[in-house]
């Protein structure tokens, strides 16, 4: 794992990440789609766009609008773009770009029309081998990490020792890291997380109470774990390891958590308005933000049909994006089934 960090992405997640960088004293090559960003970026030394409260010494940001500069320059890359864009923005580099790199994805998403998680994405693209993939899940909003308040985010990859000394490059006063094994795992459930919180989001529209929205995650959470049980079932029959899990920790249920109730939560904003009336297409236009549950219903909709979990909410969420099926009439499906 060499020094030089590539952050691919300009959005709200890649600025809070550049900032946990750059606060370590971290010199980044930084790829930002749009020039003018990068002048104004250069000239006022903000994101004008995200997360304006941050500035940054531009001492230590190479800003580059040239993908393929930045990653030849770069030993490790951090992916920090919203899934649906992850293959037009990388399909234009040639097969053997990430050869030798550490490739580290913050995308909590999986690839539209394949259903592949990131990891797979890039092995069949690149031919990136798993020990080289590393992901950063949990519950870290980029506006309390821009404020500097506390939290924590979880480092996985399959060799232990170098997944910490990847995570020790983020740790500072207002960032813990957590390691563990679970890449997959911990994919699945950053998708799924957004899923639920769109649900969540739905039934506050609905004019749900706390009550009904605490027993509602409650049963998000039972059916995340059924789903990465049968998931993880289905990859034994591969002969791929078993991970011994604890879905109890930040990962998965403190993700899930904070999604679900944040004001922060982009997708349960989104899906606050679906239960207002909004059509799916004013939402996309209001919100004006890239709310990742909405293609992952669809992805994991598609994916179940051959795992087989038993997932009424997840099902019911896509229904009311992809299928039309009205909110009220869901919901009012859904109370029946709630333990």
């Amino acid at each position: 794992m060499g020094n030089h960090i590539g952050i691919i992405g300009s959005g709200s997640w890649a600025t809070a990440l550049a900032k946990i960088l750059t606060d370590n004293n971290q010199h980044l090559h930084w790829w930002i789609r749009n020039e003018e960003t990068i002048r104004h970026m250069q000239l006022r030394h903000h994101n004008k766009h995200y997360l304006t409260s941050v500035y940054f010494d531009t001492g230590l940001l190479q800003l580059n609008s040239h993908l393929e500069e930045v990653v030849k320059a770069s030993n490790t890359l951090i992916l920090a773009v919203p899934s649906a864009f992850l293959r037009n923005v990388l399909d234009s580099l040639p097969a053997n770009a990430l050869a030798d790199k550490t490739v580290v994805s913050a995308i909590k998403g999986l690839v539209p029309g394949t259903n592949q998680l990131i990891n797979d994405y890039l092995a069949s693209r690149f031919g990136l081998p798993l020990e080289n993939y590393f992901t950063i899940t949990g519950p870290c909003h980029a506006e309390e990490v821009a404020s500097e308040k506390l939290s924590y985010l979880t480092f996985s990859g399959v060799n232990t020792a170098t997944t910490e000394a990847l995570a020790a490059r983020f740790n500072n006063s207002y960032l813990q890291t957590i390691v563990n094994r679970d890449v997959m795992g911990v994919q699945f459930a950053s998708v799924l997380k957004n899923i639920y919180a769109m649900g969540a989001g739905i039934a506050h529209g609905l004019e749900y109470g706390d009550n009904f929205l605490s027993v509602f995650i409650t049963n998000c959470f039972r059916e995340m774990q059924e789903f990465l049980e049968k998931y993880e079932q289905f990859q034994a029959g591969s002969g791929k390891e078993a991970i011994i899990h604890n879905y109890n920790a930040s990962a998965y249920l403190g993700d899930l958590l904070v999604t679900c109730y944040s004001l922060h939560s982009r997708n349960r904003t989104f899906g606050n308005m679906i239960g207002k009336g909004y059509s799916v297409k004013a939402a996309q236009l209001e919100l004006n933000m890239i709310a990742e549950g909405y293609t992952a219903s669809r992805c994991i909709f598609e994916i179940n049909a051959e795992i087989g979990a038993y997932m009424p909410i997840a099902q019911k969420v896509h229904a009311i994006l992809w299928e039309h099926l009205h909110p009220e009439e869901a919901f009012l499906e859904l109370e029946k089934g709630l333990i």
